[in-house]
């Protein structure tokens, strides 16, 4: 019998070798949508505050915002495979770290390190995918790297509120060890080494100025409420040191955030005129579309996302859902993003692509509006699910075509850069989502209760005693609550059916400014020179999904 041609072999490996980077991405994709139905069962077992709820899933996406172009230019220099490897290896022992994890600041503790992890993974796929296939069969790999994106997205809530009903929340994390060590073999078996022919070097400074320019913004955003948005509302303890003032730190906080940020510009635009790398592609934004289009993209990812936080608390600790349940209501979001990929293939070449984008966005206020309208301590699963659908429908139309149309004047050359730049700003924007988002829903929360049960409790002291247990346990100490004064757990659902109603409101008003700032940009068809398909160049530069 005749051996198989050795190209045809090289050619099934490098095929074997895009599942391998496809499950990679899943890993991260996956950890990221289960955690947003088992935070309702993690607080019970944990007895973690509202303020860790948000820590629990902020830590992890900031960490993973603030460091992706680093490793991804790290990745160029050491080896992208080498640099997979890392990242599914860190990921995977944090995740043994967050099943394991005895207190909520360890399990917070668990997040950062996978976002550290994940930031290693998801630029690296991107880049192995590019350095491995060309012409049209890089394009056919970019859509199943997509794909992959969406179909985890729809698996995740299912996979978490299987686990979580039927073992534990700490199955949810734990599921990573077997996927990652699988990942690891076949990477080694599968994937080809790559690195950059002329690779950029870091920007360290840049690297750290904008870690403290996000970090700062984001703590404030979720710990002024704790710590009081001027005048200091609680005592500030790190160790033996308390905050001595009168005046919150937050105040001083966000002085950092405009004190880094403008320090961080300007190290930048230094650097790029001195001909050195930077961390974000400064001399790109001189171009509108890809100014407005980022722009777009952070507004828009804020609008998107900060509202998965707050939907699993409510339908769990007010209308009763276990884990799975609020899987099956969530999966209509998925579903309805599969929908508009079918639909924007169909009518992409009659539209320009920022007329899709526009489209996608308003769906998504649609989506939302519903939501918002429907919510009651009473709404039946199918009005939520009807809202979801619509909304899953519009983020499926806007977020693959904002790529395209952020990167469309943006010269081949410097599409790797460019392309994390965009990516950057989506991150930022899902960050500073949960942030806003999670402070809307607590802070109404706690003012809507408590004009509720003025009647109910009139004195004071006792008042704020039930209106703080109900909001730092993020809704969870309702069913309690209810064998004590049924009273009051109605007050606290209908206060926490306000609370989400306002959160959808203002995630439909930040898309709403995301779409008035999509007027600038241009129609966001490619340049002439790159519409004969993707070009064969030799460049390193990672292409975007």
């Amino acid at each position: 019998m005749s051996g198989q041609h050795p190209s045809a072999i090289g050619d099934r490996r490098r095929w074997l070798g895009l599942v391998v980077i496809s499950l990679a991405v899943a890993l991260i994709i996956v950890d990221s949508t289960i955690v947003n139905v088992a935070i309702p069962s993690i607080i019970d077992d944990l007895d973690i505050s509202s303020t860790q709820v948000q820590w629990v899933q902020e830590s992890y996406t900031l960490v993973f915002a603030a460091l992706l172009l680093v490793f991804g230019t790290l990745a160029d220099q050491w080896g992208r495979r080498r640099m997979l490897i890392i990242g599914i290896s860190i990921f995977a022992l944090a995740s043994i770290m967050a099943a394991l994890a005895p207190t909520g600041e360890f399990l917070i503790f668990s997040r950062v390190i996978q976002g550290i992890g994940g930031a290693m993974i998801l630029p690296t796929t991107l880049s192995l995918i590019n350095a491995t296939f060309r012409g049209r069969e890089r394009g056919i790999a970019f859509a199943v790297w997509g794909s992959t994106i969406g179909g985890m997205a729809a698996v995740g809530p299912l996979l978490g509120g299987w686990l979580t009903t039927e073992y534990s929340w700490r199955w949810a994390f734990g599921i990573n060890v077997p996927l990652g060590i699988l990942i690891v073999v076949g990477a080694l078996f599968a994937v080809t080494e790559s690195r950059a022919a002329h690779p950029s070097r870091v920007d360290v400074v840049g690297a750290v100025l904008s870690v403290i320019t996000s970090a700062s913004l984001v703590f404030g955003l979720i710990e002024g409420r704790t710590y009081g948005w001027w005048l200091a509302a609680d005592d500030l303890t790190i160790g033996d040191w308390t905050w001595p003032l009168a005046i919150s730190p937050i105040p001083i906080v966000f002085a950092i955030t405009v004190v880094a940020g403008a320090a961080f510009i300007w190290w930048g635009r230094r650097r790029q005129r001195q001909g050195q790398s930077t961390m974000i592609a400064f001399s790109l934004f001189r171009l509108a579309s890809f100014r407005n289009g980022n722009i777009a993209a952070l507004i828009v990812s804020l609008g998107e996302f900060g509202i998965i936080l707050s939907l699993p608390l409510w339908l769990q600790n007010v209308l009763g859902y276990d884990a799975l349940q609020t899987g099956y209501v969530l999966l209509a979001l998925a579903i309805g993003s599969f929908g508009a990929s079918g639909a924007a293939g169909a009518f992409g070449h009659r539209f320009a692509p920022v007329w899709i984008v526009r489209a996608g966005i308003l769906f998504e206020i649609i989506g939302l509006v519903i939501i918002a309208l429907v919510i009651s301590v009473d709404t039946p699963w199918w009005q939520i699910v009807i809202g979801l659908f619509v909304y899953g429908f519009g983020v499926g139309l806007a977020t693959a075509q904002l790529t395209g149309v952020v990167l469309a004047d943006v010269p081949v050359e410097q599409s790797g850069q460019a392309s994390g730049t965009q990516s950057t700003a989506r991150q930022f924007g899902s960050a500073l989502g949960i942030a806003v988002l999670g402070t809307v829903l607590f802070t109404s929360l706690g003012n809507s209760l408590d004009s509720s049960l003025e009647s109910t409790i009139p004195d004071a002291a006792a008042r704020e005693q039930v209106v703080d247990l109900v909001v730092d346990s993020s809704g969870s100490a309702i069913p309690a609550l209810e064998e004590k004064s049924p009273e009051a757990a109605d007050a606290a659902r209908a206060a926490f059916s306000d609370a989400t109603r306002y959160s959808a409101f203002t995630a439909a008003g930040f898309l709403a400014l995301g779409l008035l700032t999509t007027i600038s940009l241009g129609s966001g068809r490619p340049r002439e020179d790159e519409e004969t398909g993707s070009p064969e160049s030799d460049t390193d530069a990672a292409q975007p999904v």
